[in-house]
């Protein structure tokens, strides 16, 4: 095996953009675990608020709901805004190439 060879374009080209998709997953897995913290607390004090002075909510909504409920909304929190969050930063980089190439 020859060692010391020089990497061709391409090799550079993919090597930098795994770095881009692992910077740009990172960012993401940052802010939807941010959005789903907030998510959790916005969702969890109503749910139990309302568990302990409405009738309705009292009868129906035993503690495995309110988890059910509040564990939702937390998981739907995280999932949208790390996919949105990677999506942007993955265009945001794409724009970045071109105006990097062309310059």
């Amino acid at each position: 095996m020859a060692k010391n060879l020089p990497q061709s374009t391409y090799e550079k080209t993919s090597i930098d953009q795994l770095a881009l998709a692992k910077h740009c997953s990172r960012e993401g897995v940052k802010a939807g675990a941010k959005a789903a913290v907030v998510a959790t607390i916005a969702t969890a004090i109503p749910t139990l608020v309302s568990v302990r002075m409405l009738p309705w909510a009292r009868t129906n909504l035993n503690p495995t709901a309110q988890a059910l409920i509040i564990s939702t909304v937390a998981g739907m929190a995280y999932f949208i805004v790390a996919d949105k969050t990677v999506l942007a930063t993955a265009r945001r980089n794409s724009f970045n190439q071109v105006v990097h190439h062309e310059a």
